[in-house]
């Protein structure tokens, strides 16, 4: 079975150069090695590498899948501040509620396989489902309800496991004491209640249908088949201090983070429990889209269909659930996937199944927008990425200019504060302001009038004010605008 292909990474300002600069193939070029794309993953290395300095993140890795092929991954910050460790593409982090999708997956295997079906009462699987029900007449929980946070059932186990410092999630053992105590929120079928619960009692029928425990299964039909074999069902002891990134709070009113103190997630894995990197959440990516294309044994084409449209919708229509998956929209195109959230955590896994795009994001540290920057990443490549699918070779004059350019590049220190990292996209030097939200929105476009002077693009293609790059004596370099000047040091 193939799997995506873990390129090496090296200095994408280089990279960049290399590629713009070497002549076309008379052979089509691998995607990742297309001018545009790797213009777009540079413009994508220096945002993230701002944000993450500018936002105080401890630590984040980010990656960037088409098809088969794991075009772009890297690491920022440190996988463990005290020691200064960087984090890498390999660096594990718990990947939070992103865990509910292998379970999703476990559950629908089954299904396809008759040991189950999304009708069934979850009390069919496990007797000692005994919760307090004040809805009786509306029926009983059933599995798809589970998978689609329709049942009903509350948030949690019944145990404060979100509260630190001890974290203190329950065993199986404890679930199943505790149940009899909890009580339906709602009636089935009535309203959205994401539910940490509901997943959890997902994974163990998973484990009930199949005769095996939840990790053994899991790992005997889905990750080990995938080649994730970074991917654990809990946070594991081995990885503590080296490949698993230590986990940090979110930033005070002083600013600063604190280490979360370890805990595991114990009887609550098949919701909340799984550690993974970038790399192979890339991999569980590509492989849905082989099974989209019915090139794959272990889930049937349709039944991932099934498992990414729409079974679930408020009335608002603004929450929208598949089968375990998150379905959203975002400039109309419609994405499905998952965040995670857990102390010390934040993850996010999208895809855009229609181009065969997904990206992963991780970080160490809480209260960061991991959504945002999975969106983000797409919305700067998957647009290079369409093109270069749809185009046999490159633009040799576009190399050539791009050359001709590549001297004024670098990060210009604002005399305000912040930065302007000045890029090459689409031919044309750009000037993108540091830090932002929103680094498509934070470029501005530069038409070369003649050696180092420039004007800048207006949105209906007029030109405005001047843009002029003078090389000083010390090698330093000066971007003038308005009569003002910001500084790229020498050497940069």
């Amino acid at each position: 079975m193939s799997h995506p292909r873990i390129r090496n990474h090296i200095g994408v300002t280089a990279l960049a150069l290399l590629l713009l600069c070497a002549p076309p193939s008379a052979a089509q070029q691998p995607l990742a090695d297309d001018p545009g794309v790797a213009e777009a993953l540079h413009l994508l290395d220096i945002w993230m590498d701002a944000a993450q300095a500018y936002g105080g993140i401890p630590g984040a890795s980010l990656s960037v899948v088409h098809d088969q092929e794991l075009v772009w991954a890297k690491g920022y910050g440190f996988a463990h501040v005290e020691s200064e460790e960087p984090a890498t593409p390999a660096t594990m982090y718990s990947i939070c509620s992103i865990s509910k999708l292998f379970t999703a997956v476990g559950v629908l295997q089954l299904r396809d396989q008759a040991k189950l079906a999304l009708t069934d009462p979850v009390a069919k699987h496990l007797d000692w489902f005994n919760i307090q029900d004040d809805f009786p007449e509306a029926g009983p929980v059933d599995i798809e309800g589970l998978l689609t946070h329709s049942s009903g059932l509350p948030r949690e186990a019944g145990v404060p496991y979100w509260t630190g410092p001890d974290y203190p999630f329950p065993t199986h053992e404890k679930i199943v004491e505790t149940l009899p105590t909890q009580t339906m929120l709602y009636p089935p079928r009535t309203y959205f209640q994401y539910s940490n619960l509901a997943l959890t009692l997902a994974g163990e029928i998973v484990a009930e249908a199949s005769g095996q425990s939840y990790d053994d299964y899991v790992r005997a039909n889905i990750l080990d088949p995938l080649g994730m074999s970074s991917t654990f069902t809990d946070l594991d002891d081995r990885f503590r201090g080296n490949r698993l990134a230590t986990g940090y709070t979110a930033r005070g009113r002083d600013g600063k983070r604190h280490v979360i103190p370890d805990y595991w997630v114990r009887g609550i894995s098949p919701a909340a429990g799984f550690i993974s990197t970038v790399e192979d959440l890339g991999r569980f990516a590509s492989w849905q889209f082989r099974v989209l294309e019915g090139d794959d044994a272990l889930l049937d084409r349709n039944t991932l269909r099934e498992m990414h449209r729409v079974r679930w919708s408020e009335p608002d229509g603004n929450t929208t659930y598949g089968l375990g998956f998150s379905v959203w929209k975002s400039n109309d195109d419609t994405f499905v996937g998952h965040g995670g959230s857990c102390p010390g955590y934040r993850s996010h896994l999208l895809l855009r199944p229609q181009d065969r795009v997904a990206t992963a994001f991780m970080t160490n540290g809480q209260g960061v927008n991991s959504r945002q920057f999975a969106q983000t990443a797409f919305d700067i490549v998957a647009p290079a990425l369409r093109r270069a699918a749809q185009e046999s070779e490159g633009d040799p004059a576009t190399g050539k200019i791009a050359a001709e350019l590549e001297r004024f590049t670098g990060t210009y220190q604002r005399p305000l504060g912040g930065e302007s990292a000045v890029l090459i996209r689409e031919g044309d030097l750009h000037v993108l302001s540091l830090p932002t939200d929103n680094p498509l929105n934070s470029l501005t476009r530069l038409r070369h009038i003649e050696d180092g002077t420039f004007r800048r693009v207006r949105d209906n293609d007029d030109l405005g004010e001047e843009f002029i790059f003078e090389e000083m004596s010390d090698g330093s370099m000066r971007m003038w605008r308005n009569d003002n000047y910001s500084v790229r040091p020498a050497g940069m």
